[in-house]
């Protein structure tokens, strides 16, 4: 049911509230900076925002800190743990997300219950990804059954390519992170996504 995911660092966790006012489902936490004992104090108002949103709250490449964090989910990359160990790590009830950079690990998703497929476009948010362009888009609209975002410079200028190339749902940092009005950038994105945007 998601379609509009949000990527965040705990120093940015002051638009948590309006994004999710404006429609975002999915909420990551991503701060490769900060320590566990910091990790679980920023996750704090992370599970306090999705849960007066009724949002999902992410836990990026720590499957270890799942519990401590009472995350829903953990998002693991190409280079992180496995889908498997993550699994062995969090057990049954927690959603597991994938990465994915090529087309080719489209063909290894096994135990992931939902996809990160990106970049699309060049982000500075990640410098050291590549951007695969809609083409991985395309593709994964055809060999994926489970649910899945595109990801990686995507914003309110290009998301009708991405839905337009057969993506269902689109993760966002700076499109909602940097705007002045989160709240109103969530919502012109959900619009676009072709959903209504909450009351």
């Amino acid at each position: 049911m998601a379609r509009l995911y949000l990527v965040l660092d705990g120093a940015h966790a002051h638009v948590l509230d309006a994004a999710l006012r404006g429609g975002v489902d999915v909420v990551q936490l991503r701060d490769k900076e900060l320590s566990d004992d910091q990790l679980v104090r920023a996750a704090e108002s992370f599970r306090r925002a999705c849960d007066a949103n009724g949002a999902l709250f992410v836990l990026n490449d720590r499957p270890d800190l799942v519990d401590a964090c009472h995350a829903d989910g953990v998002h693991v990359g190409q280079r992180d743990a496995s889908v498997a160990d993550a699994r062995a790590l969090v057990g049954d009830e927690v959603v597991i997300g994938l990465s994915i950079e090529t087309v080719e690990q489209l063909d290894a998703i096994e135990g992931a219950d939902y996809l990160g497929v990106g970049a699309v476009f060049t982000t500075p948010t990640k410098t050291d990804a590549v951007a695969a362009g809609l083409e991985l888009v395309r593709a994964a609209a055809a060999a994926v059954t489970i649910p899945w975002f595109a990801i990686g410079g995507i914003g309110l200028e290009n998301v009708a390519d991405i839905l337009a190339a057969g993506a269902p749902g689109v993760a966002v940092v700076r499109a909602i992170q940097d705007a002045d009005d989160p709240e109103a950038a969530a919502r012109e994105l959900r619009a676009a996504l072709g959903e209504p945007p909450p009351a």
